[in-house]
């Protein structure tokens, strides 16, 4: 009876957890990308992972996103088993992601880019679409709205109309997080987003993450080089090292680690 009771416990803490990645393990011929990682992303939080270059980071969100299928292990959503899940399926159960580089289409508009977003919940084929009557219109108009609000939410009204490729690269990294909120999703991954910026324009994204939280209420996943960044947003941090989890703590915590300071400066 007491067995039972623990395993029901077990399921009813797991299914409350977003997001659980278990024991993956991601090989590439010989190089291990991931060695038996475990880590839980809590309701609500900003999760910062952090290591060396080469330490697994990316690998450890391709594996969250289903682009890559870890050898060992499982992830989970909710206590939902999504391994080996194609990266359609994952997003369709609100995994949304942003990328290193910004992968936009340069010759459409930052409306049509954010729309692209929105194209997972939208019930008109590309025929119905080309007929554009009925609930079909009615349809186009209720996304549009939905991405005019995160255009409004983003500060990129002026833009709107603007071709992607003429923007700087700090838009084109708010037009990417635009494109990720118009999935309405339950978590939000973000790969190094503030690469490549200015001081500046850090701080804006950095503002507007914060207010994803505030507005959302979900769990943000910030894969980050910046430390300042990360010190200054992050709820808690996961430190990856060779593939493997070496600290997992509060940003003090973790700053004052022996095995992260050897990680990041040497023995």
């Amino acid at each position: 009876m007491q067995g039972n009771n623990i395993a029901r416990q077990e399921a009813s803490r797991t299914a409350s957890v977003p997001l659980s990645i278990q024991n993956a393990t991601l090989k590439f011929g010989g190089v291990t990308a991931l060695n038996d990682v475990s880590i839980e992303v809590r309701d609500d939080e900003l999760l910062a992972i952090i290591g060396p270059n080469g330490a697994g980071k990316t690998s450890l969100l391709n594996v969250t996103a289903g682009f890559y299928r870890p050898q060992q292990g499982r992830v989970e959503m909710s206590g939902r088993d999504i391994t080996g899940l194609r990266v359609d399926q994952v997003a369709s159960l609100g995994v949304a992601r942003t990328f290193q580089g910004t992968h936009l289409f340069a010759g459409q508009t930052v409306i049509e880019n954010i729309l692209v977003g929105r194209h997972m919940l939208m019930k008109s084929n590309v025929v119905q679409a080309f007929v554009h009557f009925g609930w079909v219109a009615r349809e186009e108009t209720s996304h549009r709205e939905v991405v005019e609000e995160i255009i409004d939410f983003l500060e990129i009204e002026p833009i709107r109309n603007r071709p992607v490729g003429t923007l700087g690269y700090g838009l084109r990294k708010r037009v990417d997080l635009g494109r990720a909120l118009a999935q309405e999703p339950n978590i939000l991954l973000m790969d190094e987003p503030m690469a490549g910026m200015n001081s500046e324009e850090k701080e804006d994204l950095a503002r507007f993450i914060l207010d994803v939280r505030e507005a959302r209420n979900i769990p943000v996943v910030l894969v980050e080089h910046d430390m300042g960044v990360v010190m200054d947003l992050a709820d808690r941090v996961v430190v990856l090292d060779f593939g493997q989890v070496i600290a997992d703590g509060t940003p003090e915590e973790v700053q004052n680690d022996p095995a992260v300071i050897k990680a990041y400066l040497g023995a």
